[in-house]
């Protein structure tokens, strides 16, 4: 073995497998793990307690406030319900009004046209009247006229209180 280092066939390996040393390995594992056994209990375990305490604090008073906002929600709504109900009852009452007046403005309307329609209906009714009664007078005054003429053509003489009478006889029926 002319190639191996010197002192190769001496050292035992790795010096963690070195029974000769397990005494001072298993003292300071002891060691540390007594340290971190009081760094752990004494600085670093209560203040993770005291954040899981604040924080599990926070989260029940979170808690209660949504709840209590729930409760507000809540009543907020109903007072909305309530407002939005008599909001309603209330448009209803408006509109039942308005319709009464323009109900009320529709009729006198209505009663002023009949009224202004029976009075123009009554000056149509008189100017027509009037117009008959003209028209008859003037169907009277043509008649005798024709009468006079159609006996004066046929060769004959009437006179005018002849043909008056024969006119009336005949427009009486």
């Amino acid at each position: 073995m002319a190639t191996e280092p010197h002192g190769a066939e001496s050292a035992p390996g790795m010096p963690q497998l070195d029974f000769s040393t397990y005494g001072n390995q298993i003292f300071w594992l002891l060691l540390t793990l007594v340290v971190i056994y009081f760094i752990l209990s004494r600085i670093a375990l209560p203040r993770i307690g005291a954040v899981l305490a604040e924080r599990q604090g926070t989260i029940t008073n979170d808690i209660a406030a949504a709840e209590n906002l729930k409760a507000k929600a809540i009543e907020a709504e109903a007072a909305y319900n309530k407002a939005l109900a008599d909001a309603r009852v209330e448009a209803n009452r408006i509109i039942a009004e308005t319709k009464a007046e323009i109900q009320a403005d529709l009729d006198k309307a209505i009663a002023k046209a009949d009224a202004e329609i029976a009075a123009k209906a009554a000056e149509g009714e008189k100017a027509i009247a009037a117009i008959r009664a003209t028209a008859l007078e003037n169907v009277t005054d043509v008649a005798k006229d024709t009468a006079k003429e159609i006996v004066a053509a046929m060769g004959g003489t009437a006179d005018a209180r002849s043909v008056t009478a024969a006119v009336n006889a005949r427009m009486k029926g």
